[in-house]
């Protein structure tokens, strides 16, 4: 069974988790890569290399999508949350507030912060009904 979530469920759930994959089309293809983040109010944080592609597509405002999910194999449920937004580099006062609450798993120097203010959110959850024994 499918439900779909408001959007307060939705941001309560992204908030449980710090690891989700971010889609953004990059010549002409669409690419999806994972990131760190962390929830602030209707906004993600996000920090990335500087030299990398995220840093190169973020010199303006760029539409980005944003997927977090979960998956619970022994108890038959699952949830995930889409967003959409505008994804671009942290102002110097956000800087040192996102340094200190993302801190990315990947190596390297991950010090840009980045900042996607979410235009729209939505989310849904997933319960597999048990299978019935055939009589």
């Amino acid at each position: 069974m499918i439900r779909e979530l408001d959007e307060q469920q939705s941001y309560d759930l992204l908030s449980t988790t710090t690891i989700g994959r971010i889609g953004f089309v990059h010549d002409g293809r669409v690419q999806i890569h994972p990131v760190n983040f962390a929830v602030s109010g209707q906004e993600l944080l996000l920090r990335t290399s500087p030299d990398g592609l995220l840093a190169d597509l973020t010199q303006a405002p760029v539409d980005v999508a944003f997927e977090v999910d979960y998956h619970d194999p022994i108890g038959s449920t699952a949830w995930n949350v889409l967003l959409h937004g505008s994804l671009s580099r942290a102002s110097e006062e956000e800087a040192a507030g996102i340094a200190a609450r993302v801190h990315p798993w990947a190596g390297e120097d991950r010090s840009l912060p980045l900042v996607l203010h979410i235009d729209s959110i939505s989310g849904r959850n997933v319960r597999r009904e048990p299978a019935h024994p055939k009589i």
